[in-house]
């Protein structure tokens, strides 16, 4: 492998490593952080959402400024960002200033995900991109097994500040690394679209805000109420700007192509239904079975140590057959593992009766985390790629956002966090909404399309885009 292809799958595997640990290193410390900095399922919800939603906001005008001024610059910008807001994490004395903190880190990230899978991308020819993110998708799955082991570990060993300390010394070494050996690439400039930034943050934001804070004072409260109409209004104004932008963060000829729409829907739930899953898990292991945060981490493995051994098959595997069988497949498996564990959660469960569960849907989100970034990348023209990785992980981190929302407003319908039947009686029908998100996405996968991009309808606004052959 050529020298500079090293270094690239390297280091961006470093920054996937880093961005993927530390939206799970929290899961296992969430009972720590809550016993001592107060608060309630709202706080843990915010902890984790903090970071998504700036992560997911800032990503596509990320892969834009990396093609106006250098995507290499912008990477290594990124990476101190993220490593500085690390540090301020650690040391962080309350909830407001942790939550501040993880804002500030997701900024960071949403600098370093998007360029460093266009990075890659670059950096290998298309019959070898499958493989190539699947390798990625397996590093970033030794994240996805560490982050909750390595935060159980650290809380119980140490204290819940050093979860981020942990990225400090990574992340220096890596942008020292980054700004001098991978190449300055840009691709073509345009303008930023500051007003779909804004307009798609507030409303995500103001819809996540809203649903959790049902929790503390019901549906019928004027200020849920109030936030779920302007964050409908606020959506509403970005889909209306994105059709009359003239640089659309979310282009919508893109958007046409069938099998690129379908691979971002999937993204999206899968995402949704991965991330609140862990959130759920960690309270019902800890605050529902009473295992320590360690433990909980260890009984975490067989769910999250799967991606590092299947995601690099899987990838490569798509190369051949196409991205759409693995997607429909895993994301089938994913709901039929979760669903199984929703039926089996009890006060007494025995920790065996979740081991082949766990494994069924660690396979089956391991089928998913290379196949569905690829298959939105390659429905699209070689020109569009840095955009499409922009659109393709805003969506999966929103999906995230929503996802947690989402099961936090069903877990305080039925359940809380005071005792151990209350945290049983929220768990169970949580995780059941975190497997319909799975079911839905496999539906969706369905119309993902090939190996190969789809005919685009030839467009006022991007003619360049009705070239793309089938």
């Amino acid at each position: 492998m050529h020298a500079q292809r090293r270094w690239a799958l390297a280091l961006t595997s470093v920054a996937f490593f880093m961005t993927a640990l530390d939206a799970l290193v929290v899961a296992t410390a969430l009972p720590a952080i809550l016993a001592s900095l107060g608060g309630n399922v709202s706080t843990l919800e915010w902890t984790v959402n903090a970071y998504t939603l700036p992560f997911a906001a800032g990503i596509i005008t990320a892969a834009a400024l990396g093609d106006r001024l250098g995507r290499r610059k912008m990477y290594v910008i990124g990476l101190l960002v993220f490593t500085l807001a690390s540090a301020a994490c650690a040391v962080a004395p309350n909830a407001g200033l942790l939550i501040g903190a993880r804002a500030i880190q997701g900024l960071g990230a949403a600098l370093v995900t998007p360029l460093s899978l266009t990075i890659l991308a670059a950096a290998f020819p298309p019959e070898r991109r499958g493989a190539v993110v699947g390798i990625l998708g397996g590093i970033g799955g030794l994240a996805i097994a560490g982050g909750p082991l390595v935060g159980g570990a650290v809380v119980q060993g140490l204290d819940w500040h050093w979860i981020f300390w942990l990225n400090v010394p990574i992340g220096v070494i890596a942008a020292l690394l980054a700004a001098s050996k991978l190449p300055e690439s840009r691709g073509p400039a345009g303008r930023l679209d500051v007003p779909g930034v804004v307009l798609a943050a507030a409303g995500a934001a103001v819809l996540a805000w809203g649903l959790v804070h049902t929790t503390d004072v019901g549906w019928g409260s004027a200020s849920v109420l109030g936030a779920l109409i302007l964050a409908v209004v606020l959506l509403t104004a970005f889909a209306l700007w994105e059709r009359r932008a003239p640089e659309p963060m979310l282009p919508i000829a893109l958007l046409r192509i069938r099998a690129f729409t379908a691979a971002n829907i999937v993204g999206f739930l899968s995402l949704g239904s991965t991330f609140s899953a862990a959130f759920l898990m960690s309270q019902y292991f800890q605050f529902g079975l009473g295992y320590s945060p360690l433990a909980t981490g260890l009984r975490f493995l067989p769910w999250t140590l799967t991606p590092l051994l299947i995601a690099p098959a899987a990838g490569a595997l798509s190369d051949r057959i196409g991205r759409r069988p693995l997607m429909v497949v895993g994301l089938a498996l994913q709901a039929a593992g979760l669903g199984w564990i929703a039926l089996h959660a009890s006060a007494t469960s025995g920790y065996a009766g979740f081991v082949i569960p766990f494994i069924v849907a660690g396979v089956g989100v391991s089928m998913v985390i290379p196949t569905a970034p690829a298959a939105a990348l390659s429905a699209v023209p070689p020109q569009y790629m840095g955009k499409a990785s922009g659109v393709q992980n805003t969506l999966q981190r929103f999906g995230s956002v929503v996802g947690v929302a989402v099961v936090t407003v069903v877990f305080g319908a039925t359940g809380h966090l005071g005792s151990a039947a209350g945290v049983i009686a929220g768990f169970r029908p949580g995780l059941a909404a975190a497997a319909g998100f799975s079911l839905v996405g496999a539906i969706a996968a369905v119309a993902a399309g090939g190996r190969t991009p789809a005919q685009v309808p030839s467009d006022a606004d991007a003619p360049e885009l009705a070239s793309v052959g089938k």
